[in-house]
Parts: C-alpha cells; sequence; structure tokens
C-alpha cells in the first residue's frame, strides 16, 4: 500500500481506503459477519482510513467499524458525516443543537473520545454561504468533539466555496472515470489550499466494475433499484448520475484498455490515482475480496499516457455532455 498526504492534518492515508456505507444500509444485504470480516481484510492490506456516515444503516456502519477496532492496534483514522439526519434536510438544521447532538450520537457509536475527522454530509448549498455552521463546528474542535472537520460535496461548486472557511481540511467528492469535472479547476485549488481530496463512488456504484450487464438486477433495499432518477437522495450517488444503459456501453469501450493483470474496477481505481490531488479513493466492500481486490489497485503500475488520453476521450464522446452539468 502506498500513502498521501492529507492536506493539512499531517495524516498519511491509505491512497486505496475504506468506503463503508455499504456496511450501513442501502446496498443489499451485509451480514455483520461479512462487514467484520470485509474491514479486517481491508486493515490487513495497508488500508488506515474508513469514511462513514450516521444514517449509514442508523449508525450501524459506525457500531461495526468501532467493533473492529477494538480489536486491532494499527494507527486507523475513521471519518464519518453529520446532518443527513435532517427530516426535512434543509440549512436551518445545519445549527449549533443538531449538529452537537450528531457529534454525541457518533462518538457513542464509534466509541471514541474524539472524532477524527467530520465532515458535513452533502448539506443544502445554502449552508456553505453561513459562517455560523463552520464557526459551530471550530467550537467543537476546541472542544475537544472532534479533531478536524471537512465537507462531503454533491457539486464542485460546492467544494470551491467551502475552501473559503479557513479550517475546512478536506473535500469529498464524486470523482470517477465517467465524472471528471472536479479535474479540470477544483484539483489545482484544492492543492493550492492544501486541502486533502477524498474521491468517493470511485467505482461508480459497481458500473466500473465491469460486471454489470443489461440483465443485472438489484434487490429492493438497494438504492441502485430505487434511486436512479434521484427518488431517494440526489440522483448524483447512483452510477455517478450516468444513464444506465449509457453506463454499460461507455464500459464495454473500456474493457480493450485494461491490463491483463487487473480487473477493471482496479484500472479505474488506479486512474484516479493517477491524480496527485487525490489524497485517497474510498470505494466500498460487502464482502473480504472486493475489500482485497480494491487495495492491491495501488500496486498496479501508473497507467500511460495513451491510456489517459484514451480514457478522456470515451468520457467527452459517451458521457460528458449525458451527464447533468450542475455536477
Amino acid at each position: 500500500m502506498n500513502y498521501r498526504s492529507f492536506g493539512r492534518t499531517g495524516w498519511q492515508l491509505s491512497e486505496i481506503s475504506f468506503g463503508a456505507w455499504a456496511l450501513g444500509a442501502d446496498w443489499g444485504h451485509v451480514s455483520e459477519e461479512e462487514a467484520l470480516d470485509a474491514l479486517n481484510a481491508a486493515l490487513d492490506e495497508g488500508i488506515n482510513f474508513i469514511d462513514t456516515a450516521d444514517v449509514y444503516g442508523d449508525g450501524r456502519s459506525e457500531r461495526l467499524i468501532a467493533k473492529v477496532l477494538k480489536q486491532r492496534s494499527e494507527q486507523v483514522y475513521v471519518a464519518t458525516k453529520a446532518g443527513r439526519r435532517l427530516n426535512p434536510h434543509i440549512a436551518s438544521g445545519y445549527n449549533r443543537e443538531n449538529l452537537t447532538a450528531y457529534i454525541e450520537r457518533s462518538l457513542k457509536n464509534l466509541d471514541m473520545e474524539a472524532l477524527d475527522l467530520v465532515q458535513l454530509h452533502c448539506p443544502p448549498t445554502e449552508v456553505y454561504y453561513m459562517p455560523e455552521t463552520f464557526a459551530i463546528l471550530d467550537d467543537l474542535v476546541q472542544a475537544g468533539k472532534i479533531k478536524y472537520y471537512g465537507v462531503s460535496v454533491e457539486k464542485v461548486e460546492e467544494a470551491i466555496k467551502a475552501m473559503e472557511f479557513p479550517n475546512v481540511q478536506s473535500v469529498q467528492i464524486i470523482f470517477n472515470i465517467f465524472r471528471q469535472r472536479p479535474a479540470e479547476l477544483f484539483f489545482e485549488l484544492a492543492k493550492q489550499n492544501q486541502v486533502g481530496i477524498l474521491a468517493r463512488v470511485p467505482l461508480a456504484s459497481g458500473l466500473l466494475t465491469g460486471k454489470m450487464t443489461r440483465q443485472t438486477t438489484f434487490t429492493k433495499d438497494d438504492h441502485r433499484n430505487y434511486n436512479r432518477h434521484g427518488e431517494a437522495f440526489d440522483v448524483g450517488e447512483t452510477f455517478s448520475g450516468v444513464d444506465y444503459e449509457t453506463g454499460l456501453e461507455a464500459v464495454d469501450q473500456l474493457r480493450p484498455l485494461v491490463p491483463e493483470n487487473a480487473t477493471m474496477a482496479q484500472f479505474a481505481l488506479r486512474w484516479i490515482l493517477m491524480f496527485d490531488a487525490v489524497s485517497c479513493a474510498i470505494p466500498g466492500a460487502k464482502n473480504r475480496q472486493q475489500a482485497v481486490d480494491n487495495a492491491r489497485a495501488a500496486n498496479l503500475p501508473a497507467l500511460s499516457p495513451e491510456t489517459m488520453a484514451q480514457i478522456q476521450a470515451i468520457y467527452y464522446n459517451s458521457i460528458r455532455d449525458k451527464v447533468h452539468q450542475r455536477w
């Protein structure tokens, strides 16, 4: 495993890390045994950063992580998120009372004295124009409840606005072969501001594993079944906002570029690591094998300039104009 600097925190993060959404909910059933096995396998591979949220399974993901970490001796950083418990999910809900309550709940779930990193969980755009919300986070740092804070965003413009707040340490943003816009402007600004970048949805909800077909079905409790058009939350969270059929066609174009010694998922993750502004990619895993395969993408050699150009051409010709430009 290779490690990269994480903004101004002083942390060195595994460049492939672990996204723990699927261990909580919204990706079909994952048993506790499978979840714990996946987490342990990831740590065995040298992964030292786990991303979760308080709403993933109503705290289930956080509690499973706590269970694993009690039995491990390595330094492992855990990032969680706050804000999506709001119902309705409105900007005014990002207030002192609510954020403090969410932080206290995550501290209990994760069995920690202080949270390593708390991220606002894709708040409404208005929140990025509310300095008082970031002042509350500053107060929670001063109180010793959290060590650092950042944001998880839906839009590039939100990412850029968030960096105006001096203590925002990180931005989590959807970035993958199907969502290349963050690299066009935001990455350079993040490097200038020494802000860490967490690349989420790196495999486009599994589309970029190359394992899906037109016949693939998803269970009722899988967001790839019930959120294709943004029925439950932002449509960008599911297949990166790319139409399923369009995504499958683009995957077929990518197949010839995958090295013989790699899976398409590993190839897609290695592509993300070609961008030095990225601190780490956070693919999810529902079992041990997926966790191991993801981690080992870090061992692949760099992609050639020719391959990078071909990937960009596929994106420009088949994907870019079919993804809503608000991202």
